[in-house]
């Protein structure tokens, strides 16, 4: 399958071996994954902010960015929530039918990483090898809008020498939420307490998430508390085999 990868602003400034570790992961599996140059920002934080009009242009060019693909695959479920659930509105709200149209064609077509593995491609077993006790955080934006389910676990659990342990509360926010955690600093850092204790006393050695902005979040408040414990985004983890450890 001839597939696109869409790596995101955040996984591209911040976190590249992340976007690695997907390709890794994927080309592992036989696909080709290309990387369209011409991809950008996918309007999340103006549609958040209320910049509706302004997220448009970047509507139209993720659209032509990744069409024609297979399938367009993100370590994101923010950003892919983000296309699959709101472009339609933005492209109806412009009144633009043929931003309707290739947003009809590329949306259904966009994935997830975890959904992308499990649920399309209805693989598990990756080939990873990550001898770790792991802990697993499902995201906002995974576990509300995509409802990813337990994709990401059942991932998780095919991974040789993984040990998966439960998450206290696993559901709640960790506080993060884009701007959210700019604007109400003080309500975002007492929730992301909450979720870092839940963390340790998990006593993983690893949280996992398939957001990388959750995981700086919480990997921030962990490092401070000097707590040990590491955050990997679930496509490194995946990517990991017995000869790469």
């Amino acid at each position: 399958m001839r597939i696109g990868l869409f790596v995101t602003c955040l996984t591209d400034t911040l976190y590249p071996d992340t976007g690695r570790a997907v390709v890794a992961v994927l080309e592992r599996l036989g696909h080709q994954v290309d990387f369209p140059a011409a991809q950008a920002c996918c309007g999340q934080m103006h549609f958040n902010t209320g910049y509706r009009r302004e997220a448009v242009p970047m509507a139209r060019g993720f659209t032509a960015a990744f069409g024609g693909y297979e399938a367009v695959v993100t370590p994101s479920a923010s950003c892919a929530s983000m296309i699959r659930e709101y472009y339609p509105a933005l492209a109806s709200e412009a009144g633009d039918a043929g931003l309707a149209r290739a947003v009809a064609e590329v949306a259904p077509r966009t994935y997830e990483l975890s959904v992308f593995l499990a649920d399309v491609l209805g693989v598990t077993d990756v080939g990873a090898y990550f001898p770790h006790k792991v802990t697993y955080h499902p995201t906002c934006h995974g576990l509300r809008m995509l409802k990813v389910g337990d994709a990401p676990l059942r991932l998780l659990r095919a991974v040789r020498g993984l040990n998966l342990t439960d998450l206290p509360d696993a559901e709640a926010c960790c506080g993060f939420g884009g701007t959210f955690a700019v604007k109400n600093a003080e309500v975002s850092a007492a929730i992301c307490a909450d979720k870092v204790a839940a963390v340790r006393q998990s006593g993983a050695e690893v949280l996992c998430a398939a957001d990388n902005s959750c995981l700086m979040h919480i990997g921030g408040a962990l490092q401070r508390q000097r707590s040990g414990v590491a955050v990997m985004h679930l496509a490194e983890i995946l990517a990991r085999t017995e000869e790469t450890r």
